[in-house]
């Protein structure tokens, strides 16, 4: 292997080498020189043992930001192959091979065509290698080799994650650790020290502190005791960093910490008044605000909440104090009513507590102060001497009667004079009055407790002299409303006897006209709309005349509290031939005073019943059949009856039904079928118009013929017309009657417009089917044979030789 010869331009001044044979060396049979080294090998000795090949080189170093006039020379590259006169060169390859380094192809110097920033790149690795300078053949393996960028001090310390922003709490000890803050330096930290940091406070002094020596980062602590928040919230510290370690020539960077003491409890509630006076009205209502307090507090957020309550001057409980959680003020609000008469002005003792306390403090702050209130005289309203009013009244009671009455007075100290009205939104049907000077109720119209039981009406009260028109009769209409007052009447309406009783059910009774004695027909009871004290108690009789067909007993049932009674049969003569229906009038009673009572009438229905009582029959036209007849007898008849029946039937049918006679048929009569093409006919109407069983029909002379197209607007009726036979039809009054619904048809055509009579539609283009259109015309036709068919088509023929004559005419 072949050797190459770096030579440190920057480093090692010089080098000693030893001569080392080269590839054609190596093919001479007497060996090869041997070079003379520094050992004390004399000149002119040979070393004649073969030697290796080896790198005497590492790497190469070239200083950063370095720049000049020319290239900058990074070192040489050189092989024993480079002997005079050998056609060889040096190729240079790798990372910045021709642009960052170039190399003399003939020489083996490397140059650096730019500046370098070790920053950017460290170091780089290249490969040399020596070639023929013609052929480009590789004379020698490539070699690899690095170039380094020595590091000089160029880049300040920076603080990456600046400004800062910090807080601590106020009045913190010292010493206390703030926030952290790290510079970075770009230089190389291995090599000199150019990234060696030394940190120092160029602002925020003597309040905080920094520890020089700490490395990449340092702690800023308090270095004063006391800092309180109230006095001053917010610091700038402006911190250093510097590198070469602080000397001079060594660059440096800075950056901010904003430093915020956050707030503690060290401040109590003060009242900015110790004396507050408040003026309220007597009228004020009960949850009212009547005055503000607040206590103010140096601190900031929940340290400067604060609670209040009233201590003391408030036995009666009329006031209550809340906190507004938003402004931190007092509310005072009224608990109960003030009256100005009773008692004219409050003392109270107000104290403000902080919600929260700081540990070690001996427990939360407060202060406290005084309010005077001074209630004010106001116009009441007058007052009732009860909300609620309970009254009675008899039902029925005559008009005027008195009901009650209500009081109301005037609190204030005039003691004005008090009217009373009733609302009449309470009182529609005004079925009550008041006295408005004394409040005594009467009754303005009949009340009835089955109708309504209990009435409510609204009183109110106004002073005299606030009463400034006529029209609050009317209920309280231009009247100021906090100057009235209103009770609530309740009155109930008691119950006199004055419904008679009556039956619960409408009852229908059935007797069994075979029963015996003593049968009960029907037990009923009995209501009453009245609502007696004693409670019910009926009494039930029979009108006198009627009691000898039937008597009463009472029924009672354990399981209810009223009477019921039973109708009992007295005989059994009872029958239904005699008489089906029976209407028993019973005369019921009450017990009130005066007792009421009414008749109410039973209706008893006789029927048949088996011998268990079961009702089968109610109806009397069971027994219009002659008695004795048995089952079997009627089975009989109406076996015999169909029998007619249907005899009658078969010989109806057998009558309609007649044998024609036959018809000898002749061997010369030759007869054919004859057909009936393009059979058109009338329509529905004209059918039905020239119908000669219509015309022979009496009752449809003088009908109307309603049209079965179109709907008319107007109907004609019938006239009552004489009817003369179905042989002595009159026609011309039949034609007179068409003819006059024809004129006032209302769906009739306008005379002057063109209408269209009998129109069956266009012509077929399919023409006749007939054979007898073979003829040329009809005089070729020759009908004289059909007289010669027999009597059947006798007719025919005549008719055909008409046509002929017709023609012929």
């Amino acid at each position: 292997m072949s050797l190459l010869l770096l030579l440190w331009i920057t480093c090692v001044p010089c080098v000693s080498t030893t001569p080392v044979l080269g590839p054609s060396e190596r093919t001479q049979t007497g060996g090869s020189a041997a070079a003379a080294v520094a050992s004390g090998l004399g000149e002119g000795q040979r070393l004649l043992s073969r030697a290796k090949r080896g790198w005497v080189w590492n790497q190469m170093f070239v200083l950063e930001e370095f720049s000049g006039p020319d290239p900058i020379l990074v070192g040489r590259l050189h092989t024993d192959l480079d002997v005079g006169g050998r056609n060889i060169k040096y190729v240079l390859a790798g990372e910045g091979a021709g642009t960052i380094f170039a190399i003399n192809e003939l020489t083996g110097d490397i140059h650096a065509m730019k500046r370098l920033d070790r920053e950017e790149k460290a170091e780089y690795t290249l490969t040399a290698q020596v070639v023929n300078a013609d052929t480009d053949e590789p004379l020698e393996p490539p070699s690899e080799f690095i170039i380094k960028v020595q590091d000089i001090n160029d880049n300040p310390p920076q603080f990456i994650e600046g400004p800062y922003r910090a807080s601590v709490p106020e009045m913190s000890a010292v010493g206390t650790p703030v926030t952290r803050v790290t510079a970075t330096d770009a230089d190389d930290p291995v090599y000199g020290n150019s990234a060696k940091l030394i940190y120092s406070i160029l602002e925020g002094q003597p309040y905080f502190s920094v520890d020089p020596n700490s490395g990449k980062f340092t702690t800023i602590k308090i270095a004063l005791h006391g800092m309180d928040r109230e006095m001053r919230e917010e610091y700038l510290v402006v911190i250093q960093a510097k590198d070469m370690g602080g000397h001079s020539g060594g660059l440096s960077g800075t950056t901010t910490v904003t430093v915020t003491l956050t707030d503690i409890n060290d401040n109590p509630p003060k009242f900015s008044k110790s004396l507050y006076e408040f003026t309220i009205p007597e009228d004020l209502p009960i949850g009212k605000m009547g005055g503000k307090v607040k206590a103010n507090d140096r601190d900031i957020g929940d340290n400067a909440k604060s609670t209040y309550n009233i201590i003391e001057g408030d036995d009666q409980g009329m006031f209550e104090i809340i906190t507004d959680s938003q402004t931190q003020e007092g509310i005072l609000r009224l608990k109960k009513p003030l009256d100005y008469e009773t008692r004219r002005a409050y003392t109270l003792k107000v104290e403000a507590t902080n919600v929260r306390s700081e540990p070690g403090s001996g427990g939360p702050f407060r202060d406290t102060a005084t309010v005077k209130i001074v209630v004010d005289d106001s116009d009441e309203p007058p007052i009732f001497s009860k909300p609620v009013y309970s009254l009675e009244v008899n039902e029925n009671a005559p008009i005027n009667t008195v009901i009650g009455m209500v009081a109301a007075r005037d609190p204030d100290s005039t003691g004005s004079q008090v009217r009373y009205f009733i609302d009449r939104h309470t009182d529609m049907e005004r079925q009550f009055n008041i006295n408005a000077d004394d409040g005594k109720i009467t009754l303005a119209k009949p009340l009835d407790r089955e109708t309504d039981m209990w009435h409510n009406i609204t009183v109110t009260a106004m002073e005299v002299s606030k009463f400034s028109s006529l029209s609050a009769a009317a209920g309280g209409e231009g009247r100021p409303l906090d100057q009235i007052s209103r009770a609530i009447v309740a009155i109930r309406v008691m119950d006199i006897n004055d419904n008679a009783p009556e039956f619960a059910n409408e009852y229908e009774a059935f007797l069994c006209e075979n029963g015996k004695p003593g049968q009960v027909i029907q037990t009923v009871s009995a209501v009453d709309k009245d609502d007696p004290v004693q409670g019910h108690s009926f009494n039930y009789r029979l009108v006198p005349e009627i009691a000898k067909k039937f008597h009463l007993c009472v029924y009672v049932f354990s399981s209810l509290t009223d009477n019921s009674i039973s109708v009992v049969a007295k005989h059994d003569a009872f029958r239904r031939q005699k008489q089906e229906m029976y209407f028993l009038p019973i005369i019921v009673t009450d017990n009130g005073n005066p007792p009421m009572s009414s008749t109410n009438t039973l209706t008893i229905r006789v029927c048949g019943c088996s011998s268990d009582g079961t009702v089968l029959s109610c109806n009397v036209e069971a027994y219009v059949l002659p008695i004795g007849l048995s089952m079997g007898a009627l089975i009989a008849i109406l076996a015999c009856i169909i029998l007619l029946l249907v005899i009658v039937v078969l010989f109806v049918t057998l009558r309609r039904h007649k044998n024609e006679p036959l018809i000898i048929k002749d061997d010369e009569d030759v007869r054919e079928n004859i057909i009936r093409y393009d059979d058109e006919g009338g329509g529905e109407e004209d059918t039905e118009a020239f119908d000669i069983a219509t015309l022979q029909n009496p009752d449809g002379i003088n009908g109307y013929l309603p049209r079965k197209d179109i709907k008319p607007d107007l109907q004609f009726m019938p006239r009552a017309g004489q009817h003369s036979g179905p042989n002595g039809v009159d026609v011309d009054e039949f034609i007179n009657v068409r003819l006059h619904e024809a004129d006032n048809d209302p769906t009739a055509p306008p005379y002057d417009s063109i209408q269209i009579y009998g129109y069956e539609g266009r012509g077929s283009i399919a023409g006749s089917l007939s054979s007898l259109e073979t003829a040329s015309s009809d005089s070729d036709q020759n009908y004289d044979y059909l007289r010669e068919w027999g009597p059947r088509f006798r007719r025919l023929g005549e008719l055909y030789s008409v046509g002929e004559s017709d023609r012929e005419t």
